[in-house]
């Protein structure tokens, strides 16, 4: 699935509560070195992504997202993202099928483990985010529908409420339910790709920040679906270990948010001249 984006692209990749902290500690390090790459004519954002991507493209300062993160996650709801929770997730993958029908069982297994709505999901990214409305931007958020295993990528356009899209991107399969919109269900756009970098088809200049660089398959991994963009200049930008080892064993664990901002910060420093590069500045 592609669609025509602008001159340059920001892809956010999905990594929970610690992938939203590393994302926002790499943005502002770039910042404040004078490359500000939140200015991006399209910005894709995928599960924690689309958090972030929501919160830059809607003119929340960097300095107070990055202040935030720091901040004791008193008012944060974590989950448990290990492991376990991703060996549920194997079997609909190895299983024979499409990418599609692969999908439709993740699906049947997140409206198994969890009933639409028995968690205010919804309220949580309302109170986390101060603008509700779609920004006057090219955002584009990703998601699963449950039933079928139909891709989706809500935008300004699509008449989805910008909350309840984020909402469903951050819909983690047996570990948060399904969000329901217009009478179906959607889970985590993470599921059909970390980043799905795929979307910015026609950028001539991409950032990708993928707190998670593997994919379920190898139709859908970043090296692939950089290969189909073919941007003229790019940057993938993963963690280092450094990094990895603050997000710890769990990626929605709020006590791991400040370590994982700061590793990004300091991991932006090594970064100021690709991604400078890059943004032709």
């Amino acid at each position: 699935m592609t669609r025509t984006s602008g001159a340059t692209a920001l892809v956010l990749g999905g990594g929970g509560i610690t992938g939203i902290a590393w994302e926002v500690g790499i943005l502002v390090g770039l910042a404040r070195a004078g490359v500000d790459v939140t200015d991006a004519e399209t910005v894709v954002g995928t599960s924690a992504g689309s958090v972030v991507g929501s919160q830059i493209t809607s003119g929340q300062p960097l300095e107070s997202l990055y202040a935030e993160q720091l901040a004791p996650p008193d008012q944060e709801i974590g989950g448990r993202l290990g492991r376990l929770a991703a060996l549920k997730l194997v079997p609909p993958y190895v299983l024979p099928g499409s990418g599609r029908d692969k999908l439709r069982r993740v699906g049947a297994l997140a409206l198994r483990s969890h009933p639409p709505g028995s968690v205010d999901r919804e309220g949580v990214f309302r109170s986390r985010l101060s603008a509700h409305d779609w920004p006057d931007r090219d955002l584009r958020i990703t998601a699963v529908e449950a039933e079928t295993g139909r891709f989706t990528v809500f935008d300004r356009d699509s008449g989805v409420d910008l909350v309840r899209a984020v909402a469903a991107s951050c819909a983690v399969p047996t570990v948060w339910p399904p969000v329901a919109i217009d009478g179906h269900h959607y889970v985590d756009g993470g599921m059909r790709s970390t980043a799905n970098l795929d979307l910015v088809a026609g950028a001539e200049r991409v950032v990708v920040l993928a707190p998670l660089p593997r994919s379920f398959s190898k139709r859908t991994s970043l090296r692939t679906q950089l290969e189909k963009v073919s941007p003229r200049e790019w940057s993938v930008i993963t963690p280092d270990a450094e990094a990895l080892a603050d997000f710890g064993k769990n990626l929605l664990d709020p006590a791991r948010r400040a370590d994982s901002a700061r590793s990004g910060l300091r991991q932006a420093a090594d970064l100021v001249d690709e991604v400078a590069h890059v943004w032709g500045r």
